[in-house]
């Protein structure tokens, strides 16, 4: 007893449709985030929550490579932590990760020096 041919089809549909989407769940876009809080536990508890996203840059600045899906968790899991009335949070779309190398982060007086080792905010 052979199967109909559109379950076949339909099954490689949906590998296909599976394949798409681990690929764009793969994508990753570079975001500068930086904020502003104006309470000092808030801000104690927004940087934490950065540091799981991205690289420290300076003071309040997180360079980030997210997926969609990334993105969509870091604004939902920072709105629980800001007060929307007080605080703000800019993300900065600087465009795809893949393919743009090295960081292109200049900067002006002191000059920029990657930081690996982890930051306290006090």
């Amino acid at each position: 007893m052979s199967r109909p041919a559109h379950q076949g089809r339909v099954k490689w549909l949906i590998r296909f449709f599976i394949y798409v989407a681990d690929i764009y769940e793969s994508m990753r876009t570079s975001y500068i985030v930086c904020y502003d809080i104006s309470d000092d536990k808030r801000l104690r508890s927004v940087f934490k929550k950065m540091r799981g996203y991205g690289d420290h840059v300076q003071l309040s600045v997180f360079e980030c490579q997210l997926t969609p899906a990334d993105l969509v968790r870091c604004k939902s899991e920072l709105k629980e932590i800001i007060d929307q009335r007080e605080d703000q949070v800019i993300f900065v779309n600087i465009g795809p990760a893949e393919g743009r190398g090295e960081r292109v982060i200049t900067s002006l007086g002191k000059p920029y020096i990657r930081i690996d080792s982890p930051c306290i905010v006090v």
